[in-house]
């Protein structure tokens, strides 16, 4: 007996996952989405839907060549839908999620030194943030407080209201 053919989603996902770096895992609205590091490029709902991320102009591109549409909650975003119809999409659908990853990738590299290590969120070769800068005994967000307050207390006082806010004079 023959083994059952694959469902339409299992073809995209086993192709997506094969691409190095590519993980999946459940999407909070449901479905199956995949990563690559933090990067989402894009999720599936079941065999029928495939929703991925672009820059507007690619949307806006995809869009026009009909290969895509608007997003079917979020129209005015970067976000595309590509509807599956049949088996004959999935190659079509797997295409994007190849532009998806190949955008994700690149975008990876040019976040990277010359050397091919990955540059670091702080900028600092530990990934430890930069130390705070050298204060007085009031640090910045006190003194934008006391600004605040010594300017609610001025313009109450000069409309003779309490310099208490909620509070009768």
């Amino acid at each position: 007996m023959d083994a059952p053919a694959k469902r339409v989603h299992e073809r995209i996902r086993d192709e997506v996952l094969s691409w190095p770096g590519v993980t999946e895992g459940p999407h909070r609205f449901g479905g199956v989405e995949f990563t690559l590091g933090r990067r989402e490029l894009g999720h599936l709902h079941g065999d029928h839907t495939a929703d991925l991320p672009f820059p507007r102009a690619v949307h806006d591109q995809l869009i026009a060549e009909g290969r895509a549409n608007a997003h079917h909650t979020l129209p005015d975003s970067g976000w595309v839908t590509f509807s599956i119809r049949s088996e004959e999409d999935v190659a079509d659908a797997v295409a994007l999620f190849r532009l998806s990853y190949t955008r994700a990738v690149a975008a990876r590299h040019s976040r990277q030194k010359p050397g091919g290590e990955p540059a670091r969120a702080s900028g600092r070769p530990d990934n430890t943030p930069a130390p705070p800068p050298a204060s007085s005994a009031t640090g910045p967000d006190d003194r934008s407080k006391d600004r605040t307050a010594r300017n609610y207390t001025s313009a109450s006082a000069s409309r003779g209201a309490s310099a208490t806010p909620g509070r009768p004079s």
